[in-house]
């Protein structure tokens, strides 16, 4: 009976610990409340979706077509990729809380000396990621690039997300 009793706690207790292992563990920046994480870990057995780069939706539709006027600033753009990237996520039953890498691609803004807007960026990102409606924050980098493929585009994102399966 008690090499039952014995098996029977170590079993419960592996469970808990393969359980725990099990999850996806995001790694915050120490000393810091900006929001992405140092680093995110995935398990195995998880299954990944890999978003392809997302560009902007026109804002402006008056302005002329191949424009920065007509997708807005980085801000602007940012918030519309963002809210569009939702949308692909919740096609595939996941949200935004299931992120855990975003690549930002920066074109410089023209109306900034051709250099990024990292400010601009972070006031579009802000709302989606790590806040108190949705506290996950991804692993992010954000680099600058010659050009995007958008006339006009300033901003591309691409991510993944990950669903315990």
């Amino acid at each position: 009976m008690k090499a039952i009793t014995l098996f029977t706690g170590l079993l419960m207790t592996a469970t808990a610990l393969t359980s725990h292992a099990d999850e996806i563990k995001r790694i915050a920046l120490p000393n810091s409340n900006f929001p992405i994480s140092l680093a995110v870990s995935v398990p195995a057995q998880t299954e990944l979706l890999f978003v392809s780069g997302l560009l902007a939706d026109l804002h402006d539709p008056k302005a002329p077509k191949d424009s920065f006027a007509a997708y807005g600033d980085t801000a602007t753009q940012t918030t519309s990729i963002l809210n569009k990237l939702k949308g692909v996520l919740q096609s595939q039953g996941l949200d935004l809380g299931d992120v855990v890498q975003l690549r930002v691609f920066l074109a410089g803004d023209p109306a900034k000396g051709n250099k990024l807007d990292f400010a601009g960026l972070q006031e579009g990102y802000t709302p989606f990621f790590g806040s108190a409606a949705q506290p996950n924050k991804p692993a992010r980098t954000a680099i600058q690039v010659v050009a995007l493929p958008l006339p006009g585009g300033l901003v591309e994102i691409e991510a993944v997300a990950a669903r315990k399966q």
